[in-house]
């Protein structure tokens, strides 16, 4: 009897066996498995240009374009004399300026003076000296030699414009009325080049340019200069 209960048992143990590990059991878990993967109804077909888009690399953000460099208001090329200021616009014409380009000239002054202007003669001159004397002003001197000045009475000449006036101030308050301050010493003038609204090309070739003309230079306008 008890040994009829064990190979019950051992051919109950032997078909469970069957059942989960054999040949039909594995097949049907790895279908189940696989039905479980595969959905056929959600599969779609890309289109190529769908899978070049895929597969191209993304593109780096393009930097936006720099902005046009600002125009110059104004700015001068000089100074020249008569001769060279001809040739130096010469020079400028392959630009096709136009109305951008004018000339100035500009006057060197060296000294100021103070002075009283000439007088009819040289009598009349020396009158005026007697009386500068009885004022209590030493320094003065009357110019003969000068064509243009000859007869005036000089009282001093100055580097600045400043010291020049200084010297007239101290002269009022002695009681001298009839001098007055000027330009003394004038050297040969100088024209300057002046380009407005200059785009950055012009700019740049007025520096090369300036390479030929040795003493020259390029600068802005001045404030007044600018204005007209």
């Amino acid at each position: 009897m008890r040994l009829l209960f064990f190979i019950l048992l051992l051919a109950n143990v032997v078909f469970l066996a069957y059942a989960w590990f054999g040949p039909g059991a594995l097949a049907g878990g790895e279908g189940e498995i696989i039905g479980q993967q595969l959905e056929p109804n959600k599969i779609r077909l890309l289109a190529p240009e769908q899978v070049t888009a895929l597969t191209r690399k993304a593109e780096p953000p393009k930097a936006p374009a720099p902005a046009p460099a600002a125009s110059i208001a104004c700015l001068e090329w000089g100074g020249f004399a008569e001769a060279d200021a001809a040739r130096a616009r010469q020079a400028l014409e392959p630009l096709g300026l136009g109305a951008k380009l004018t000339q100035r000239r500009q006057e060197d002054v060296s000294g100021y003076w103070v002075y009283i202007g000439p007088l009819a003669s040289r009598q009349s001159a020396v009158q005026k000296a007697g009386e500068l004397k009885r004022l209590g002003v030493e320094d003065y001197f009357i110019v003969s030699e000068d064509t243009k000045w000859r007869n005036a009475v000089s009282l001093g000449i100055f580097k600045t414009e400043d010291a020049a006036k200084a010297r007239l101030a101290a002269l009022r308050t002695k009681g001298v009325k009839s001098a007055t301050v000027g330009a003394r010493e004038t050297q040969p003038g100088k024209n300057w080049l002046q380009v407005h609204d200059v785009s950055p090309a012009v700019a740049a070739k007025l520096g090369e340019l300036k390479q030929a003309y040795p003493g020259s230079d390029v600068r802005d306008c001045a404030v007044d200069e600018k204005k007209g």
